[in-house]
Formats: C-alpha cells, sequence, structure tokens
C-alpha cells in the first residue's frame, strides 16, 4: 500500500483527469450512470447514509421504491463529477458563455457595487467545483474556504484546479484574518455552508425539516462585516451549466449577538434546503448532515436514602 501510495503523484491524478476530460459528454454521462449504479451497490456505508437522509427528509413524499431510485442518480451525478472536471481542463474562455448560463448577476453586482466586499453562500449541489471558474471567467476577484484533502497529492490537484483562474484559498482552520483581508480588498468570498459542524464552531437550525448543527462562520463575519451575503448555486442541465444567483439576504442585526447568529444562519439554511427541494438528485445527500445531536444532559436519578440500622449506623 505504501509503495502504491507513492506513485499516486500529483502529475498522476492530473494525467487522469486530463484522460477522463477527452471522453465526449453523452458518453461520459453514461459512464458515470453505469460507475454510480456499482458505486451503489457496493459502498454500503455511503449508500445507507443516502438512503437514510432521503428517507427522513421525503417520509410521505417518496416511496422506499421512489428513494431508492433518488439515491442511485444522486451516486450517479458525483461520479459524472469526475468526467466534468477532466472536461474542464481543456475548457477555453471563448466556450464559456456556450456551457454556463448565468442568471440573476445583477443581483452580485449590487452587491459589489456596496464596496465592502461579498460573502458568497454556496453548497455541495451541482457541480460547486465549478464556482471558481465561473468567478475566473467573470472577472470578479475571489477567495474561497476549503478544507484540505487528508490526501497530499489529491489536495494539490484541487488546489490548482480551484486557483487556476487567479482564486485564492484559505484553509478553514486558519481561514478568519485572511478572510477578514479579502473583503476588506473588495473581493467574493466563497463559503460553503451545507456540512455538518462541531457544537463549539456551529448553532443549531432547521435545515430540510431537521435540526442541523450549522456553521456559524458566515453570520459572524456578515454581522462584524457589514459585507453582503448572496447565494449562488451552480446547477447541472442537459447543454451545460445553470449559474444562479440569488438576491442579497436582508441581514438581521438586533444587537442581541447569539440571537442574531442563529437567525441569520437560520436563514442560510433555509435558503440551500430550498435549492435542494428543487434539485434533489443533485446534492451530496452521502454526507452525515445531522450527524451533531443538541446536547442533552441525561436525567438525574433520585437520591435514594435508605434507612440505617439502629445497632451499627450503617444503612440497610
Amino acid at each position: 500500500m505504501t509503495s502504491l501510495m507513492t506513485i499516486i503523484t500529483e502529475p498522476a491524478i492530473s494525467a487522469v483527469f486530463s484522460v477522463l476530460g477527452v471522453i465526449p459528454r453523452d458518453t461520459a454521462a453514461h459512464i458515470a450512470g453505469l460507475l454510480g449504479r456499482i458505486w451503489f451497490v457496493i459502498d454500503k456505508r455511503h449508500r445507507d447514509v443516502a438512503l437514510s437522509n432521503l428517507s427522513q427528509v421525503y417520509a410521505g413524499a417518496k416511496s422506499p421504491a421512489q428513494i431508492r431510485a433518488l439515491a442511485r442518480q444522486v451516486f450517479k451525478n458525483l461520479v459524472m463529477i469526475l468526467f466534468e472536471i477532466g472536461w474542464s481542463l481543456r475548457l477555453n474562455k471563448k466556450e464559456f458563455s456556450r456551457y454556463f448560463h448565468i442568471y440573476g448577476l445583477h443581483q452580485l453586482d449590487a452587491a459589489y457595487k456596496k464596496g465592502r466586499g461579498v460573502l458568497v453562500l454556496t453548497a455541495h449541489i451541482g457541480n460547486w467545483e465549478f464556482l471558481s471558474l465561473v468567478a475566473g471567467m467573470l472577472g470578479y476577484p475571489m477567495s474561497a474556504v476549503y478544507r484540505p484533502f487528508d490526501f497530499a497529492p489529491l489536495d494539490d490537484f484541487f488546489v490548482g484546479l480551484r486557483s487556476r483562474y487567479g482564486v485564492k484559498l484559505f484553509p478553514k482552520t486558519s481561514a478568519t484574518r485572511s478572510v477578514l483581508r479579502s473583503l476588506k480588498n473588495k473581493e467574493l468570498v466563497g463559503i460553503l455552508l451545507d456540512q455538518n459542524t462541531g457544537v463549539h464552531r456551529g448553532v443549531f437550525a432547521d435545515f430540510l425539516g431537521r435540526s442541523a448543527c450549522t456553521n456559524k462562520g458566515l453570520a459572524i463575519l456578515a454581522l462584524a462585516t457589514g459585507a453582503p451575503v448572496v447565494p449562488v448555486f451552480l446547477i447541472r442541465e442537459k447543454d451545460g451549466f445553470r449559474v444562479e444567483f440569488g438576491a442579497e439576504i436582508p441581514l438581521i442585526n438586533t444587537g442581541d449577538r447569539s440571537s442574531d447568529i442563529a437567525a441569520n444562519t437560520a436563514q442560510y439554511n433555509r435558503i440551500i434546503a430550498s435549492e435542494i427541494l428543487r434539485y434533489p438528485d443533485q446534492w451530496f445527500w452521502v454526507h452525515r448532515r445531522w450527524k451533531t445531536l443538541p446536547y442533552k444532559p441525561w436525567p438525574r436519578q433520585p437520591k435514594v436514602t435508605r434507612k440505617k440500622n439502629k445497632k451499627n449506623g450503617k444503612p440497610r
């Protein structure tokens, strides 16, 4: 295993993606469908997570057979991302408008003109890896908060992929100062907010009908800087990709910091959830989004008073 890992270098990973990118998109879709079905069958852990998530969100609305079919489509779409990344390595700027259809760009323009930078709210839906490409093609200066991959060569590949059009990347464990600097420089800052987090970093807010621990960093940044928050989602379509910029999300700022963080985070969750319900097969259902549970102290047991023995004073 160790010798195999030394062979898997960043150039080797890049070469694999380049080969995938040569495959015509229609053919790639068929292959992704086959590989997605195989993945669904052999990967019990992720299959069970997806089926559990879908069953709880769509309880009473979809039959078990419909939920299973939807889960298989989710796996296919996730595999398709790999082929699309390879395809994007060959994409040039002249072809951008042919494949990427932009909606609501005036919403981003209006927020950007306020001169405080823009916090871009997004999620793991469609092909989120292309958001940095879109920002570069549209000419906006952008940075993004990301979680590094544990495997260094794979992380190197994705850092190169995401930053090739000028996007700066900040590891989420040490991103705060860099994000503040980017906002001060009037840049866009992309934040994915649909993943589970620990109680020390998050607040609980409704997400698709269930309480989910959600990172509170975006709400804290918005309250501290006044930077507008604009949602954007990149959705896969038959002839390319739909890039949807939503309206600026009004900032709730009553002066009660804890309450405001929770209320703004709830707003962000509602917007993401709404998009997921529109395109349920394109979200990352294989993630344990509701893994962190609200803290509940163990109920105290009533204290039992035992009578003492009159002779020796010991309890009986």
